[in-house]
């Protein structure tokens, strides 16, 4: 890590890991390792000059603000053969802050039923034989974080602009809306209430124990208004990817927008919505921009990128290739297959003489913490 501000520098300086769970100190662990002489390295030799220098990896954590950008560049290029040539639509659906408690208290359980609710809903309006009266198709990505990185749970959903019918046929949307947001929105709201209501049946809400609490949420819940947007996107196929991998690979906070850190404070750039995205700094006390960091670190294995309808893994590649004949639209001998990914980074220039020939000498091997804290060798 370099001297520049970041947020592996205010983990550093203001994290205390013994207030942890287990997937918290694992996560951050890795970034405060990342690119260090603990995740390992190569030593590179320049065939030249003869200078050498030291390459350290990556933690590849998906919370980690120095490995995304690869990350993104990655999952974009597996995408092209999954673009239609139609216009798509971004839609937003917010889980109210009220819930932001219970969210904290059983994860898994809230961001399962939100990603459920939303495709039940969307599903709903897109079989309706008065709208698009076929299959949709979405992929939906799960961001947890506000601006100034407030617990802010959100989906943000790609839809492809129609739907493909019993008969195999594409059914175009008819319009620059998908779904009216109003009917979308006391929809979404009716099934997440239900099924939260259906869920603390089961027990599965324990951990919330105030007596009442439960009954009480979901019907004041059901008494306040839902936030649904909802505007066309893009129609170009290259813009679509670059609007998806945005969504699908963006984390909490950038290092960019880590702007100073001192002894007790750490200062970070925002776009102020409520102000036409004006750009604003704001400081808070260390500990307090750890904890909010730490709200947005996902429990393992959850999945923040799923894929629904037509979209989906299991029938993606059938389903897309009726569509592309529906629309008379075949794929490339390209597109049939995912691109190849460059998963070997190509080594920086030469600190020394700036050539790029540079040759691998040594490989380093990581080094993993023990429960005293001390590194050693794996």
């Amino acid at each position: 890590m370099g001297n520049e501000a970041s947020v592996q520098q205010a983990l550093s300086q203001f994290l205390q890991p013994q207030m942890l769970d287990a997937q918290r100190q694992r996560v951050c662990r890795h970034l405060l390792h990342c690119r260090t002489a603990a995740m390992g390295g190569r030593r590179w030799q320049c065939s030249e000059c003869q200078h050498e220098q030291v390459e350290y990896f990556s933690c590849r954590d998906r919370h980690c603000p120095q490995c995304q950008w690869r990350a993104t560049l990655q999952w974009a290029q597996r995408q092209h053969s999954h673009v239609l040539p139609v216009p798509y639509h971004h839609l937003v659906f917010t889980l109210p802050h009220q819930l932001n408690g219970w969210v904290q208290l059983h994860p898994e359980l809230i961001y399962r039923l939100l990603f459920s609710t939303v495709w039940r809903t969307l599903d709903h309006f897109a079989h309706d034989p008065k709208r698009l009266n076929g299959q949709l198709g979405m992929t939906a990505v799960l961001h947890t974080w506000g601006q100034t990185l407030s617990q802010h749970v959100h989906l943000h959903c790609l839809v492809p602009a129609g739907a493909l019918d019993q008969q195999g046929q594409w059914q175009a949307a008819r319009s620059n809306y998908l779904f009216p947001v109003r009917a979308l929105s006391r929809r979404y709201r009716g099934l997440m209430v239900s099924a939260l209501r259906q869920a603390a049946d089961q027990q599965q809400l324990r951990r919330v124990t105030h007596p009442g609490e439960v009954g009480h949420m979901l019907n004041a819940l059901m008494a306040t208004e839902w936030v649904v947007y909802s505007k066309p996107c893009l129609q170009h196929t290259t813009r679509v990817i670059d609007y998806l991998a945005r969504y699908t690979r963006r984390i909490a906070i950038s290092n960019a927008r880590v702007l100073q850190i001192d002894s007790q404070t750490v200062t970070l750039s925002y776009k102020d919505y409520r102000h036409g995205a004006r750009l604003r700094r704001m400081t808070l006390a260390g500990d307090e921009f750890v904890r909010r960091f730490l709200l947005h670190i996902l429990p393992k294995g959850l999945m923040r990128v799923r894929h629904y309808g037509f979209l989906a893994n299991r029938c993606r590649r059938v389903r897309l290739g009726q569509i592309r004949k529906a629309l008379e639209n075949p794929a490339t001998e390209n597109d049939s297959a995912c691109a190849p990914v460059m998963t070997t980074a190509v080594p920086a220039p030469c600190q020394q003489c700036q050539r790029t020939t540079l040759r691998c000498t040594a490989i380093f091997a990581p080094r993993t913490v023990s429960d005293s804290g001390r590194m050693r060798r794996r």
